[in-house]
């Protein structure tokens, strides 16, 4: 049996290292388009159960990734949504919102700026990792709540900081897309013409 030299035995072992650090291990299966949905689930904004399941196949299901609730991009994609939900809804689509921050943080995110979707706590980064959006530690969100007329900004902390990515499944339970997102305030836009486009 040859010898693997010691330069080459460390090339190795940092090349096993890079691969485990972002998320490519062997044997991790990853998600491609076209591949089934994997099923998941979550808690929503009022804290309850929240299954795959129970939405796969009824809709074509948008589930787009951020970072944080209450941050600049993050609010500019939440609103891009919410202000193109008509027209989103009258192709049949679904919209789910999914970051790291709690239930309580979503329920103060999603009654300042009036969303009119579920936006689901994956603390853990779980629901991210199923789908290989990549994940990293969680911190601090801000907040803000309407106190008598007033703003009160606040902090809450974050599970997971997860990677803005939007995934569609389409109304056959297949992943259609799978994206890491740049343009957060053209991502409903995207996804409109993204939609038509599936059979």
């Amino acid at each position: 049996m040859r010898q693997i030299s010691r330069l080459g035995l460390a090339a190795l072992l940092v090349s096993a290292a890079a691969l485990a650090i972002g998320g490519v291990a062997a044997g991790e299966k990853k998600v491609k388009v076209g591949d089934k949905a994997p099923s998941f689930q979550s808690v929503d904004e009022n804290g309850k159960a929240w299954k795959s399941s129970d939405h796969v196949g009824k809709k074509t299901l948008v589930l787009y990734f951020y970072p944080a609730d209450f941050t600049g991009g993050c609010t500019a994609q939440a609103c891009g949504f919410r202000d193109a939900i008509e027209k989103l809804g009258g192709q049949g689509i679904e919209v789910v919102g999914v970051s790291g921050d709690s239930a309580a943080t979503h329920a103060l995110f999603k009654k300042y700026h009036n969303l009119p979707f579920t936006l689901l706590a994956d603390e853990k980064g779980e629901v991210a990792k199923t789908f290989g959006v990549p994940t990293k530690a969680g911190g601090n969100s801000p907040t803000i709540v309407k106190e008598g007329g007033k703003e009160v900004k606040g902090t809450a902390p974050r599970g997971a900081t997860i990677s803005r990515y939007t995934v569609v499944i389409d109304k056959a339970g297949n992943v259609a897309a799978l994206d890491a997102i740049s343009a957060a305030g053209k991502d409903a836009e995207r996804v409109a013409e993204l939609v038509k486009g599936l059979k």
